[in-house]
C-alpha cells in the first residue's frame, strides 16, 4: 500500500535513530499511520490504518520480529 495524500503528517523519528539508520512514522488526522527512511524525506512511504498498525506494533512488543 503506497502513502497517499490524505492530510497533513507531522512526522517523529525513533529515538534509536544512529548514523542514518533513522525510522519515521506520522499520523494522519484519519488516524492512519504513515511509516518511512528518516534520511528520505521526499521519498516512499509506507501507510497503515490504525488497526494495522496496532497489530504490528503488538507483535513487535510480543518479540515476534526479533
Amino acid at each position: 500500500m503506497s502513502a497517499s495524500t490524505d492530510g497533513p503528517v507531522e512526522f517523529v523519528t525513533s529515538s534509536f535513530c544512529t548514523q542514518g539508520a533513522c525510522v519515521e512514522i506520522g499520523r494522519r488526522p484519519n488516524g492512519r499511520v504513515v511509516v518511512r527512511h528518516g534520511g528520505s524525506a521526499d521519498g516512499p512511504a509506507v501507510e497503515f490504518t490504525a488497526q494495522e498498525w496496532a497489530v504490528f506494533v503488538q507483535g513487535v512488543k510480543n518479540g515476534e520480529f526479533d
